[in-house]
């Protein structure tokens, strides 16, 4: 009878040393922090070849999920569902999110709010498989970000939030590790002297307009403030049909030149700049792109590594 309870006794003592090992391994695999004023409700690992990740908003099509940037790409992570208590509010939480992404060194590749992300029961029960984050259309934000840590490591960090019909608030975590040999459009492997490149799409002909986020603004500026940075924009154009190569080449030569004003006045001088045209020689390689768009790259001197 002895022997039988500390054979069971050993057994206990090894299961619960185990468990804590394993949690602690779960723990050290998370790049960030979950919202303090939250509470995990569903956690679920994520391993796939080919799990998709939205770069742009989405929306539906013949029953079919639509987005104009979607990768497909090998990850081994997890995700989680937080709910977000009464006293706190999903804005807190985004940005709670987001101040460990700058933390990290990480940048964000997309984000949305409200009805310009498409519908909520897309998100919740097309893309996330989690019912519980089906809400209001007009209160709801998504972002994906990238995030390089000091061994190579590539990860991806998906954050969407939501106010349900019952104002109860809702986070969704993505923590993903990428396979070797993923690729996800502006997360290269490059020197970390290297930051973008930041792609914005453009239209116009006489005056232009840039579709880029707030948060890319921020990123370019905060990069070229650093001693000796180097900012470097690539003009691409797409070929129309009725086109010649020259036009489209003056057409990208255009968009440059309004972007390098845009960037003077924020701050961004016009020593710091280097112009490259590259026009519709490389838009079949990048179909997961907008034609007309601008890439800047941002390379900062030695020694400035942050």
């Amino acid at each position: 009878m002895h022997n039988t309870l500390f054979v069971h006794g050993v057994l206990l003592s090894v299961l619960l040393m185990t468990t804590s090992v394993l949690a602690q391994g779960v723990a050290d695999r998370s790049l960030v922090q979950p919202f303090p004023q939250s509470d995990l409700e569903v956690e679920t690992s994520i391993v796939s070849p080919a799990h998709r990740v939205l770069l742009s908003p989405v929306r539906e099509v013949n029953n079919q999920i639509r987005s104009e940037s979607m990768v497909r790409v090998p990850v081994d992570g997890r995700g989680q569902l937080y709910q977000i208590r009464p006293d706190s509010s999903r804005g807190e939480a985004r940005d709670h999110y987001l101040r460990q992404i700058q933390a990290l060194g990480g940048r964000v590749l997309f984000e949305c709010t409200a009805r310009s992300c498409g519908r909520s029961n897309a998100w919740a029960n097309r893309i996330f498989g989690q019912a519980t984050l089906y809400g209001r259309d007009n209160t709801q934000d998504y972002l994906v970000a990238a995030i390089e840590v000091a061994d190579g490591e590539r990860h991806l960090l998906l954050v969407y939030t939501v106010t349900r019909g019952n104002r109860r608030e809702y986070v969704w975590v993505e923590q993903l590790k990428l396979g070797e040999g993923a690729v996800v459009p502006g997360f290269a492997t490059t020197s970390a002297r290297v930051k973008g490149p930041v792609s914005v799409s453009w239209k116009g002909g006489v005056t232009y307009r840039f579709d880029w986020t707030a948060n890319d603004r921020r990123e370019i500026r905060n990069w070229a403030s650093q001693p000796g940075a180097r900012v470097i924009l690539l003009g691409y154009s797409g070929l129309n049909d009725t086109e010649t190569m020259e036009a489209s080449m003056a057409r990208a030569s255009e968009a440059l030149e309004a972007m390098s004003a845009i960037l003077q006045k924020s701050g961004v001088g016009a020593q710091q700049q280097s112009r490259l045209v590259i026009g519709p020689a490389l838009v079949g390689r990048t179909p997961e792109l907008p034609a007309d768009r601008i890439e800047v790259v941002v390379i900062t001197a030695p020694g400035e590594m942050q």
